[in-house]
């Protein structure tokens, strides 16, 4: 899931919406990850996804970079549109995978926006177990295989409360505390040793990025929102950042370069930049202006 920027709406109208999915189908085709569900609300959004070809990182840089260029492009402002890198939780298994899309087609209905899930044109909850299915963005024949009848979905969905939550030292996890093992060592072989042990630190040792943008707001008497990340004043503001974030928030150059604001820089471009920063910041010349 995604969130607009400081909790803001950043889908505001159904122009906006219709955009996001259109733009949701496009990078959906590019990077052939399999989509099984989605919700657009007005100030963020919910994707149930398999990782099938290793490209989610870039599957949400290209999906949240073009809706922040859009999006400026309508509104106005340079800086931020959503709040951070995508957020993920890993699914134990099939049962927990239905509870996990029962769980995003059921926000409409708890935000009041529709009496039913399927009453609700920005998500996929009207999509499945119709008569002729939809050759879109959604693997729709898997969710129906999944559930068996659209009453056994209909039930899930107003059964569901919470999500069950566990949290591991690789982040939270829709499951339960026996699965937290396999998972670290599914992690430990995609990601190598190196990754792990850096994602392995206590979570007390890193900041939220929230707090780190609201002290550069305040320092630089600035709104990320509406700064001009292409003039030489927005630069040096985002190079800071970039520095920040990876030593206070912990973030790879990886999860930095799928937040929108970077998106227009390769991984080699934060990794220099980073080293050059690091060194001005350590002298103490530190002023964007």
């Amino acid at each position: 899931m995604n969130r607009g920027y400081e909790g803001r709406a950043v889908f505001r109208d159904d122009q906006d919406k219709s955009l996001f999915l259109e733009l949701l189908g496009k990078v959906q085709k590019l990077t052939r990850v399999r989509i099984l569900a989605f919700c657009v609300l007005d100030n963020h959004y919910h994707l149930v996804m398999q990782n099938t070809t290793g490209r989610m990182p870039g599957f949400f840089k290209q999906l949240n970079g073009q809706y922040a260029v859009y999006f400026r492009k309508r509104y106005g402002g340079k800086g931020y549109v959503f709040q951070d890198r995508y957020k993920s939780m890993l699914v134990q298994d099939d049962s927990y995978l239905k509870i996990g899309i029962a769980y995003v087609l059921g926000n409409p209905v708890k935000a009041g926006l529709a009496k039913s899930f399927d009453l609700y044109p920005w998500s996929s909850g009207s999509l499945y177990f119709k008569r002729k299915a939809s050759d879109g963005a959604v693997d729709l024949a898997f969710v129906e295989e999944l559930f068996g009848s659209k009453k056994e979905l209909k039930h899930l969905v107003n059964s569901m409360e919470e999500l069950p939550i566990v949290q591991s030292e690789l982040g939270p996890v829709i499951g339960g505390e026996e699965f937290l093992e396999r998972a670290a060592q599914m992690a430990k072989r995609r990601t190598g040793k190196e990754s792990m042990e850096r994602r392995r630190a206590p979570d007390k040792y890193f900041e939220t990025t929230e707090k780190i943008f609201k002290e550069l707001e305040r320092k630089y008497k600035v709104n990320l929102m509406e700064v001009d990340m292409h003039t030489h004043a927005g630069k040096r503001l985002r190079a800071e950042m970039l520095v920040h974030l990876r030593e206070r928030a912990g973030m790879t150059y990886r999860e930095i370069a799928q937040m929108d604001v970077f998106a227009d820089l390769g991984m080699n471009s934060l990794g220099t930049l980073y080293q050059r920063n690091r060194k001005r910041l350590q002298t103490g010349k530190n002023d964007p202006k």
